[in-house]
């Protein structure tokens, strides 16, 4: 795990209760916004996989479909992804319309049977085999693969106590440079980033070759960030 430690962002407010600092001191008050970032290499990984069939009717369409899908979750079974890793997003028979030239209007052509698997996977070193299965199974199309950490829940309390770190070192120096000195914290609030994920991935699912070589998937490290924003006492020099 390498961790990087962003600040930024960084305002004062000096005297907001209105009183000079010669008069009031201990009433003046510093603003200070800081972030901390973790950086780490993603241990899990999720993805859709699309199963769809087209027909002359909607039952057809969803015998069709569903066969397939028997057919897709057999395959995950054998790549060794349990039931539970891979429920069931969405399931839908919509009719399917074409343009008719001579008639000047949309004709009804058929239907659409979409079944979207949602698969999760521990393992990232065996994330190419599953999706090779599934789609010498049958799937149609691999949707929106995105990464995560195991360890979200470490990691973002580290990156909460970089955050804080880095606001008090830039309350404190802030504090110097305005010819003080810091005082105690009077409030904080945090605020969670949205993760830098890396550009998902969309493709259509390639029908398998005798010997097909296996599907390499190799995620970027992603970053976790936390941001907040505090209040400190500024303690100001005495006028003598």
């Amino acid at each position: 795990m390498k961790t990087r430690l962003l600040s930024f962002l960084v305002s004062a407010i000096l005297g907001m209760s209105c009183i000079p600092l010669h008069a009031g001191a201990e009433e003046s008050q510093l603003l200070v916004t800081a972030t901390g970032t973790i950086s780490v290499k993603p241990d899990m990984a999720e993805f859709g996989i699309v199963v769809k069939s087209e027909a002359k009717t909607a039952e057809k369409a969803s015998t069709e479909a569903a066969a397939r899908y028997r057919s897709v979750q057999d395959g995950l079974r054998n790549a060794g992804i349990p039931a539970d890793y891979a429920p069931s997003s969405s399931y839908t028979v919509s009719p399917r319309w074409e343009w008719d030239q001579s008639a000047g209007r949309n004709v009804l052509a058929g239907y659409t049977a979409r079944h979207v698997i949602r698969v999760r996977v521990r393992k990232l070193d065996g994330i190419g085999r599953v999706i090779d299965a599934a789609v010498q199974a049958g799937a149609d199309e691999v949707l929106n693969i995105t990464f995560s950490s195991s360890r979200y829940g470490t990691l973002r309390e580290a990156a909460l106590a970089a955050a804080m770190g880095n606001a008090k070192s830039d309350a404190a120096i802030m504090a110097k440079a305005a010819g003080g000195r810091l005082g105690p914290l009077i409030e904080a609030g945090e605020s969670q980033l949205p993760p830098r994920e890396r550009p998902q991935m969309e493709f259509m699912a390639m029908k398998a070759a005798p010997a097909p070589a296996v599907t390499e998937i190799a995620p970027s490290d992603q970053d976790i960030s936390v941001s907040v924003t505090t209040r400190w006492r500024f303690i100001g020099t005495p006028v003598k």
